[in-house]
């Protein structure tokens, strides 16, 4: 799974290695500004294991974003049908769970966070098998709920998981392409 590097969003993506990013991934999960991934005490050897479990389980992805070079976001693909909202939702055929992270940094660029779910979602729907994107966030990330309205997302329940209340959200291929988010990478102003 790799966006080409000259794609319209320009980032590229790679698997996550368990052992030689978890450093890198426990200085992002636990930064105040991702509170919402519910990390925030995680010790490095929590990290690793987390990610060792992921990479081992045969419906759940984790990668790390690159621009030019330079690692600047998390991404996790998962299977809605084994991981994270088994029992909460009816999926369907095509469905594909999301989660992502920016990395913070202590110069933020004006649309970065934008063009990265762009990055993600183009991502998710380059496999012709994804029907749709499903996200379940917390209720209370507004942040994170106008970025998903931005790619195309509609909220279609509120659902109690063990962790969190979150809303769950689904946006189709067709949703997607006539979102925002595929209107600004177009050029297109709304």
């Amino acid at each position: 799974m790799s966006t080409a590097p000259d794609s319209p969003v320009g980032f590229t993506v790679r698997p996550l290695d368990p052992l030689t990013d978890a450093e890198l991934v426990h200085g992002w999960v636990t930064h105040p500004k991702a509170v919402f991934w519910m990390m925030q005490d995680a010790r490095l050897e929590d990290i690793e294991r987390e990610y060792m479990a992921i990479a081992a389980h045969e419906h759940h992805d984790a990668f790390i974003g690159m621009r030019d070079g330079v690692p600047v976001f998390l991404m996790e693909r998962y299977d809605p049908r084994y991981v994270e909202l088994v029992g909460l939702y009816e999926p369907e055929p095509g469905d594909v769970g999301m989660h992502f992270l920016v990395a913070p940094t202590d110069t933020p660029v004006h649309g970065f966070t934008r063009a990265v779910i762009t990055a993600v979602m183009t991502e998710l729907f380059a496999d012709e098998a994804t029907r749709r994107v499903v996200v379940e966030p917390d209720v209370r990330n507004d942040a994170v709920h106008a970025l998903n309205e931005y790619a195309g997302f509609e909220v279609i329940d509120k659902i109690d998981k063990p962790e969190k209340d979150a809303y769950l959200g689904v946006c189709t291929r067709e949703r997607f392409e006539k979102s925002d988010a595929m209107a600004a990478l177009r050029g297109v102003s709304r």
